[in-house]
């Protein structure tokens, strides 16, 4: 589920190559700790959900060992076939992610046509179900973790939630600090974690081999057989097998494919499927133990250690969510689909260790009020799968898309299974949707991801008509200048840099300029921030130089959708490649601020505008953004009525 993480890979590092054996281990470990937390802690409430009253299932042996071979073939066919195997060929330029798959699909289709729009929406809406997904996995995870208290002592049971609280609120205050230390730790902890998994497996297989039967793909068939259509249903609980399946194609480009590679299939899946079939091994011996499996198919001495082993897997898996949210909003930001956040670099020289306040608080909130609310895994565990169903078929869609489009020669075997995901997904999606019917539980993540969906889409559409606007009213710079130089003001000593969407109009901040201040700088410059879909903007992209006469000079700096915008430093770079120098004490930068009237005869309903409005007024100013300095940037308003 996790998006982008934050392991302690520089930036462009994919890991494919440069590495002796110590480097590929080192990432391999990595990427255990970081990528694997979400699907490494499903065992924690798979089984037990898979037995939850409202399915009606009892743990007899078709049963179980039905359930236990829809949950391997899922993890074979989603995890490992669709995910490792197919869609990890799908790198922008050693990237992934569904923004990182969006770009890449919209590269291959002609810019403004119906298809690059219609991909576009599904980008964002997968990435806002990544939001309502988010929200939901640290409490699910650290409620399943406490809950081994539970098992301990039936007299402890009351002390889950308010332990999970706690745990939860340290987490998200530490987030301020920086992920960087606890980062270290992340690998050997889930090493750990992952080793236990499969020693407590194999101890209950030893008891109970008869259970490896359920490997053979018969007793899925049988199940859905025996169960007629209801069985659909119980997709929704085997769906959480998979989930956070996504975080290996998110995270490649943090760790290479073939360190991911190494690791689900060299460690993770055995240790999985090993822990899977343990608890089920538990249930064909002690039916009563599917109130716990998990807990329960482990001796009662090793439960207290267990649980804290468990904890901490969980608060892992939580920070991975956490700061792949981070990585989300930035690259939304980049991207045109979010306003400016203000965002704070808790680390000098780890890629990705990025903090943004408001989203940790919103995050905060929302994993208070669903602990409170649900109280229990199981609770939780109703509202979780919608949002990941809904991004994992997102992926497939985008996948055939850039098979179609980019992918001549692979297509004719890879679209056919595109068909097969496709298939797969909207069971899965089926199954999870039928959740909306039975409580608020699965509306939780849905709602969520709508009002992301709305708040990104009104956002770029306001962004559009606000160009629209400006451009409008605007005066043509290359009939504008000469006509100033006529009888030309003023002209101060230093360097002017005026930011501005469009290189051809005149920006609003230099018209206030000469109309309040009645001066021109010596040097003027024209600059324009523009965001490429590719992740890292080559460097003979970075920075454009036009001189256009009488010391004025149009300047682009290109950035990749996954890179940290800094203009000074971009334009220190220029004197380095033949252009001009700036001087940073004798540089002043203007920025018009614009202010949003909203109007019922044009562009979105009013509504909408309005909704642009707050979210323009509220956006963080250029000054951070693009780590201007705060004494050099100098800001002019503007009314537009949109």
């Amino acid at each position: 589920m996790s998006a982008t993480n934050s392991p302690q890979v520089p930036a462009g590092h994919s890991g494919e190559h440069g590495h002796g054996k110590a480097g590929l281990a080192a990432l391999v470990a990595g990427a255990v700790g970081v990528v694997f937390g979400d699907i490494g802690t499903s065992p924690l409430y798979t089984i037990k959900e898979m037995f939850h009253p409202h399915f009606g299932l009892t743990p007899d042996p078709a049963t179980v060992l039905g359930l236990l071979s829809l949950g391997f073939w899922s993890l074979i066919l989603i995890v490992t076939l669709k995910y490792v195997v197919v869609i990890m060929r799908a790198d922008n330029e050693g990237e992934g992610g569904i923004m990182a798959l969006t770009a890449l699909a919209q590269r291959s289709l002609k810019k403004g046509s119906r298809g690059s729009y219609a991909v576009g929406i599904l980008g964002i809406f997968g990435a806002s179900l990544f939001f309502g997904d988010g929200m939901i996995t640290p409490p699910i995870t650290v409620l399943g973790a406490v809950e081994g208290l539970s098992v301990i002592s039936a007299g402890l049971t009351r002390w889950v939630v308010p332990i999970s609280l706690v745990i939860l609120v340290g987490l998200f205050a530490f987030q301020r600090f920086g992920s960087a230390k606890v980062g270290k730790i992340f690998g050997p902890v889930m090493i750990l974690w992952f080793i236990v998994l499969a020693v407590i497996g194999v101890y209950n297989i030893a008891g109970f081999p008869s259970v490896l039967r359920a490997l053979n793909p018969y007793w899925a068939w049988k199940f859905f057989t025996t169960h007629d259509w209801h069985a659909l249903f119980i997709l929704g609980a085997v769906v959480l097998t998979v989930t956070g399946g996504e975080a290996l194609y998110a995270d490649m480009g943090h760790f290479g494919k073939k360190p991911i590679r190494w690791a689900w299939f060299g460690f993770v899946l055995p240790a999985l499927v090993l822990n899977y079939y343990g608890q089920g091994a538990v249930l064909l011996e002690h039916p009563e133990a599917m109130k716990s499996p998990f807990f329960m198919s482990m001796p009662s001495w090793a439960q207290i250690p267990m649980t804290v082993l468990a904890t901490l897997a969980a608060a892992i898996a939580s920070q991975a969510v956490i700061t792949g949210a981070f990585s989300v909003t930035r690259q939304a930001i980049q991207l045109g689909y979010l306003p400016r956040l203000a965002i704070k670099y808790t680390s000098q020289d780890t890629f990705g260790q990025i903090y943004v306040p408001s989203i940790n608080l919103i995050l905060l909130v929302a994993v208070i009020v669903l602990v409170l609310v649900f109280r229990s895994s199981g609770a939780l565990a109703t509202a979780y799968g919608l949002s990941v169903t809904g991004t994992m078929l997102i992926d497939t869609l985008l996948l055939a898309v850039v098979a179609y489009t980019r992918w001549p020669d692979s297509r004719k075997w890879v679209l056919p299974l595109c068909a097969l995901f496709l298939l797969i997904d909207i069971a899965f999606l089926v199954a999870n949707g039928a959740k909306l019917f039975t409580g608020i539980g699965a509306w939780v993540p849905l709602f969520i991801g709508i009002v992301a969906f709305l708040m990104m889409r009104t956002w770029r559409r306001g962004r559009e008509l606000l160009h629209a606007e400006v451009q409008k009213e605007g005066i043509r710079l290359d009939s504008f200048l000469p006509g100033l130089m006529l009888a030309p003001p003023v002209r101060v000593p230093g360097t002017a840099i005026f930011m501005t969407a469009d290189q051809g109009v005149v920006p609003h901040a230099l018209m206030h300029n000469l109309k309040h201040n009645k001066v021109l700088h010596e040097r003027n410059v024209f600059l324009t921030v523009e965001t490429l879909n590719v992740p890292h903007a080559p460097k003979e992209k970075r920075l454009k130089i036009q001189a256009i006469g009488d010391d004025f000079y149009r300047v682009v700096i290109s950035y990749g959708f996954t890179e940290t915008p800094d203009v000074p430093q971009s334009l220190m770079g220029s004197c380095d490649r033949g252009g001009i120098y700036f001087d940073p004490m004798e540089t002043t930068y203007f920025a018009s601020r614009e202010t949003i009237i909203a109007s019922a005869h044009r562009g979105m309903p009013v509504w909408r505008d309005k909704l642009f409005a707050v979210m323009h007024r509220n956006a963080a100013p250029a000054t951070g953004f693009f780590r201007i300095p705060g004494n050099r940037l100098v800001e002019l308003g503007a009314q537009v009525e949109i």
